[in-house]
């Protein structure tokens, strides 16, 4: 009996998945496979996962206006302000490079004393070159973190902003990868 082959009527059905289109495949390192399916699978997984799925990777239409007062305010003594108000795109002004960036939320307070706090969600740019001083978002042996970098007689530390931990010196048999440089953090001061 031949086995292998096509079947009428076997396999997925077209159009099938979560999203309802066809699906292409993408490569990414082996060390960060099972962190993304399982990141994927929680997405998925919520009551309204296919939107959740859909407002990480696509970017939002149209752009949103906030009331922009032209005047500063003062975080030393008081002074007077004017009225003179404008629009502000917040959109355009977090995120010049959309098709270059990324939002990740943070957990743990090891950049603290960098403005960076837990639950905080920082806008990350791929395009833009690292360089010594920049707060990146990086990839050791497959565990994401936030650190500063810094570049140091050839070689390379990923510093935290608090004194309670202790700087990652990376060596040559480390997996090492930066993903993008932290351009904005988005930090709630009242919830």
């Amino acid at each position: 009996m031949a086995r292998g082959g096509s079947r009428a009527g076997a396999g997925r059905k077209k159009n099938s998945g979560l999203f309802g289109e066809k699906t292409v495949a993408r490569r990414i390192p082996e060390s960060l496979a099972s962190a993304l399916d399982n990141y994927l699978s929680t997405l998925a997984l919520t009551a309204k996962g296919h939107e959740n799925v859909h407002s990480i990777f696509m970017p939002p239409i149209g752009n949103m206006q906030l009331p922009f007062f032209s005047s500063k305010v003062a975080a030393g003594l008081p002074d007077r302000a004017d009225d003179h108000q404008e629009a502000l795109d917040l959109h355009s002004h977090l995120i010049p490079s959309p098709a270059s960036s990324f939002v990740v939320q943070v957990s743990g307070d090891s950049m603290i004393e960098a403005g960076i706090c837990s639950d905080d969600i920082l806008i990350v740019n791929r395009e833009i070159t690292p360089k010594d001083g920049h707060i990146v978002i990086a990839s050791v042996n497959g565990e994401i973190t936030v650190k500063q970098l810094l570049l140091r007689d050839e070689k390379v530390v990923l510093m935290p902003a608090n004194p309670h931990y202790a700087p990652l010196n990376i060596t040559q048999s480390m997996d090492f990868r930066i993903w993008g440089v932290v351009t904005s953090v988005v930090h709630h001061l009242t919830k």
